[in-house]
């Protein structure tokens, strides 16, 4: 059975480091979060005023409630003006610094998921091989969204509320005796301490929730991505089994998620029932007795439901925070994965131009710059256990053609990926014209090496597009001399929509055969110096075979060409044939050479031709 578990990325606590990641990209745009800071200052000054305005009014009411009907007349409206005045100020201020901050949000959201693209690209092949799609994709959305989170609630919600707890017990202690203010500060503690202790029970959930949602999009991913398999064996029954079991997984996390949450909540609405019962017997004891108006009941019962709405939110905010800290470690644990491969200190720029000259076809300009590979006696392995390639020496000249032929499992396209430089050999060298790869920028190797694998995998985009990503700023003309080159004119001369033919999520809407001329085209398109051919015609009718290996041989005049072949007949002309077995040359020569020889080589020819 297919596996679906998604790495465990659980930690014993939150990464509070977190914060020193972002607080860079916070700071881009430091004017705009000074004016942003004073809005919100702002802000919190008219929140605490605007309940002494309430207070005079209700004691100018109450004062006039004794007077004659007539005396009503003398309600103070300039303080009912100034009440809704404060009023429309808290959310001006408000709006402009959520205006002024959310462009260095956005901003922030924006580099970092560009820093996670580039890193996700920079990573090697072997990360990208054991990745799955579907938990890797939630965990870079649900890490942007927490970041959003974390920066707009901290700075709009978790500070602004701090700031008027100080301002609120000062003003009680001032204004109206320490009992007051020992009654707000006491439970505004002991609500902070429980909705800390209960949501660090509660975070298990809130990862074990997020793991199994990611489990589940990871399996309906890798299962839709393999339609055409899932078709082909009727498995379709066992696929929605298989994803249903993700699903319950996910449904009794979520369970002890809410039910969890319910207990947090719970806890919090008794700390506020408690405090404002309390405050509000003391305050109306004190107008009893005649110490306090009431207007200065309602003052304190307004501050104790200003103070905790937001503080309601708090713990809500927190509860989110620590969420958004659980999915940011996730994300931010992408961005400290390293590479396998990686380019030495001083890297340079792999060189091929010294022995070369330009000649020009048509509309396409070739640099016929030579290059010569040598394989110096590499050894590799995917695995210790396992060797893959041992001790392998040939050389590829300048302007050759060398063919890799054996059986499956041989290492033919390991060779590949090595010079490549997906991996790194474990002993030995590759050198291209005296210039070890593993000395040279990674970048400027893969520049230099054109591939037609293959297995083809295109973009869900146009059938020009998939072309054009060869050379992404080659002219149209190139573009469709390259697919003249590829014998693709013909092909998309019949389709309706032509060379804006959508060709469907990974190429699925193209045949085999359909890919890998779109596959030739982009390599003819990208012009490179070396050529490499991995089992480039495997799913191509002999009719097209001989058409493309024609426009290839023409390519590939004057560059050097290393070919993975499975079809002897499509590398008879190649200038020196490899062949492997378990990892080792047992045999090389041209084509008659070997036939001569009556080894491996002359067997697989026999075995082919009959």
């Amino acid at each position: 059975m297919r596996s679906s578990r998604y790495p465990d990325q659980e930690v014993s606590s939150i990464n509070w480091q977190a914060f020193k990641l972002i607080l860079p990209y916070l700071f881009e745009y430091k004017k705009r979060i000074v004016v942003a800071m004073f809005c919100l200052i702002l802000t919190k000054i008219a929140s605490v005023y605007l309940p002494f305005i309430l207070k005079d009014i209700v004691d100018t009411l109450d004062a006039n409630s004794s007077k004659e009907q007539s005396a009503l007349i003398i309600v103070p409206l300039g303080l009912v003006a100034a009440y809704g005045l404060v009023r429309l100020s808290i959310v001006v201020f408000a709006e402009i610094r959520d205006t002024l901050f959310g462009r260095v949000t956005e901003r922030a959201i924006r580099r970092i998921g560009l820093k996670v693209f580039r890193h996700l690209h920079s990573l090697d092949l072997d990360f990208h091989l054991n990745r799955q799609t579907g938990g890797l994709s939630r965990d870079i959305d649900r890490g942007t969204t927490g970041i959003n989170f974390l920066m707009r609630f901290m700075v709009f919600n978790i500070v602004p509320t701090l700031l008027e707890i100080v301002m609120v017990v000062t003003i009680l202690f001032v204004k109206y005796g320490i009992w007051f203010a020992v009654v707000t500060l006491s439970s505004i503690i002991i609500y902070i301490a429980y909705s800390i202790f209960a949501t660090e029970l509660r975070t298990r959930y809130v990862r074990a929730a997020n793991k199994a949602d990611s489990s589940s999009n990871t399996r309906a991913i890798d299962s839709l991505l393999n339609y055409e398999t899932v078709k082909y064996f009727t498995n379709e029954e066992f696929e929605a089994q298989a994803y249903d079991h993700q699903l319950s997984t996910w449904e009794k996390a979520k369970i002890k998620n809410r039910l969890s949450l319910f207990a947090l909540n719970g806890g919090q609405a008794l700390i506020i029932a408690i405090a404002m019962t309390t405050m509000l017997a003391l305050a109306a004891n004190e107008v009893a007795v005649g110490t306090m108006t009431l207007g200065d009941f309602v003052l304190i019962n307004a501050f104790m439901m200003q103070l905790f709405i937001p503080l309601n939110f708090l713990g809500f905010v927190y509860r989110e925070m620590k969420g958004s800290l659980a999915n940011i470690e996730n994300l931010f644990s992408l961005l400290a994965k390293k590479p396998k491969v990686q380019d030495v200190a001083d890297a340079v720029a792999l060189n091929l131009t010294e022995q070369g000259d330009t000649t020009t076809s048509e509309n396409t300009t070739y640099l016929n710059e030579q290059a010569s590979i040598v394989f110096d006696n590499i050894g590799f392995a995917y695995n210790v256990k396992r060797p893959i390639i041992k001790g392998i020496s040939f050389n590829v000249n300048a302007g050759e053609k060398v063919a890799v032929v054996g059986q499956s499992g041989s290492g033919k396209s390991t060779l590949v990926k090595l010079l490549f430089r997906f991996y790194d050999v474990d002993s030995g060298s590759i050198k291209i014209n005296q210039q070890d790869i593993s000395q040279v920028s990674q970048q400027s190797l893969r520049t230099h090496i054109g591939i037609v694998p293959q297995d083809t995998v295109l973009f869900n985009d146009s059938l020009f597009n998939n072309v054009q990503y060869g050379c992404p700023t080659a002219s149209k003309n190139e573009v469709l001399k390259a697919i003249d080159l590829a014998h693709l004119s013909e092909f998309i001369a019949s389709l309706p929509e032509g060379l804006e033919t959508m060709v469907g999520e990974r190429g699925l809407k193209l045949s085999g055969g359909e890919k890998q001329r779109v596959a030739i085209a982009r390599t003819i398109l990208k012009n490179p110096q070396i050529l490499v051919f991995d089992e480039a015609t495997s799913s191509l009718d002999s009719q097209s075979e001989q058409a493309i290996l024609t426009a290839i041989n023409e390519v590939a005049k004057s560059r050097t060409s290393l070919v993975i072949a499975h079809r002897l007949s499509t590398i008879i002309d190649s200038d020196n044939i490899i062949v492997m077995s378990h990892g080792q040359i047992v045999e090389q020569g041209n084509h008659q050479q070997l036939l001569a020889l009556q080894g491996q080589y002359s067997k697989m020819w026999q075995l082919q031709q009959s």
